[in-house]
């Protein structure tokens, strides 16, 4: 392929897919709010024991493609740059939306926990001033207490940061000629081992790091999730625009479906036995039976995503700077949401469909004035000027900025 070929190719079902992945995470976290006996920073009290079951079929792949997606992207972000300009590009378009949503977005939500907590006073100026000057706090009253601030949602950014910088370590040998076989030998699988490879790392993660390390989020003691995280970052990196792994994909996209939705049945069967007993082989059995549920469900998204959405959809265009944004700001959204209507009593069914509309209403108003301030920008993880936008159809370019 030419280098004019590779300054105009552009696979719209990548941006797509991403944009359509950061939307579930707000969908997800709305429900959050809702579903019974599962932590979150505060509750309804419409919560719902029905909400559990599709909430955990989300959960078990739902960020795993969101690193994957983003390994993907830096892949494509990659051609053309020096390791040192990758590692300083993605350092700009990670770590300063970090600060600054930590510092201005995130405080309201650990007030919020903490009031409902009963352990901080109400009084949001008063927290913003102790917040500020580094606590210290009364022991849980919100997520974070330990480190006297919190990154909540943005943990995500911490995680990509740090991957991006292991692999930028890892690249001068993953682009010599024995890394390049390797990633040959992954492009180049085919059938039932493109389901059953890729997904012998997840499982032996499970076997022997998951017991010992639960999600923690806190970037220092997570090992099983790094583990987990950094390997579909990684297989999303070496996938690529391989031609023929991207045509296996769109094959095998009806069986990969048939396998997760099979999976997901004999796990929701499975799982209350295994629950019942109690013993750390039939939970072990359960969190590897979740694993080859998470790879056939990737198989499948990825699958028919290149078959359905790989063309210039009218809203690409938007949606290409303002997934950032959103993300960025969706949780406070909802939660600064919830708390307003709680004094509405609108019952299980308008407050949750309230709750929605207003959450995605109060991102689209935001994002849209975040777009048009320029010092506001790169707050928000987008470039200073408008020259970021290409005037053609939408669509991630091989060396498209805009991907986190």
């Amino acid at each position: 392929m030419t280098a004019r070929s590779h300054s105009i190719f552009r696979r719209h079902d990548i941006d797509a897919l991403r944009a359509l992945a950061f939307a579930l995470v707000i969908v997800y976290h709305v429900a959050m709010y809702y579903v019974a006996d599962w932590h979150w920073h505060i509750k309804s009290p419409h919560a719902a024991e029905w909400l559990q079951m599709p909430m955990r079929a989300l959960n078990l792949w739902r960020m795993d493609l969101v690193f994957l997606v983003s390994g993907l992207a830096l892949g494509l972000v990659r051609r053309g740059q020096t390791l040192a300009g990758l590692v300083r590009l993605r350092s700009g378009r990670l770590l300063l939306p970090l600060a600054f949503g930590m510092a201005v977005v995130v405080p309201y939500q650990p007030y919020v926990q903490g009031v409902a907590n009963g352990l901080i006073t109400p009084g949001f100026g008063a927290f913003l001033l102790r917040y500020y000057g580094g606590g210290p706090w009364p022991a849980g009253a919100f997520d974070g207490w330990e480190a006297r601030v919190t990154w909540n949602h943005l943990w995500y950014l911490a995680y990509l940061w740090a991957y991006t910088v292991v692999l930028a370590v890892l690249l001068p040998w993953l682009e010599s000629a024995p890394g390049q076989r390797l990633r040959r030998a992954f492009t180049g699988l085919r059938g039932l081992a493109l389901f059953a490879w890729p997904v012998l790392p997840l499982v032996l993660y499970s076997v022997l790091l998951w017991r010992h390390f639960p999600p923690t989020h806190d970037l220092i003691h997570d090992a099983w999730l790094h583990a987990v995280y950094f390997t579909l970052f990684l297989y999303g990196y070496w996938i690529g625009l391989d031609a023929g792994l991207w045509a296996e994909l769109v094959r095998l996209r009806w069986r990969a479906l048939v396998a997760a939705l099979a999976l997901l049945v004999l796990f929701t069967a499975l799982r209350g036995v295994a629950v019942q007993q109690g013993g750390w082989l039939a939970r072990t059995a359960m969190r590897v039976l979740a694993d080859l549920y998470l790879w056939s469900t990737l198989l499948a998204i990825l699958g028919w995503a290149h078959h359905r959405l790989n063309r210039p959809w009218p809203w690409l265009r938007w949606a290409q700077e303002a997934v950032y944004p959103w993300y960025l700001l969706h949780q406070t959204a909802i939660i600064v949401l919830a708390v307003a209507l709680a004094r509405w009593q609108l019952g299980p069914v308008l407050e949750p469909l309230a709750l929605l509309a207003g959450t995605v209403l109060v991102c689209w108003a935001m994002t849209a004035v975040v777009r048009r301030v320029r010092w506001l920008r790169p707050l928000f993880g987008l470039p200073r000027g408008a020259k970021g936008l290409r005037p053609r159809a939408a669509g991630l370019s091989l060396g498209s900025p805009q991907m986190p």
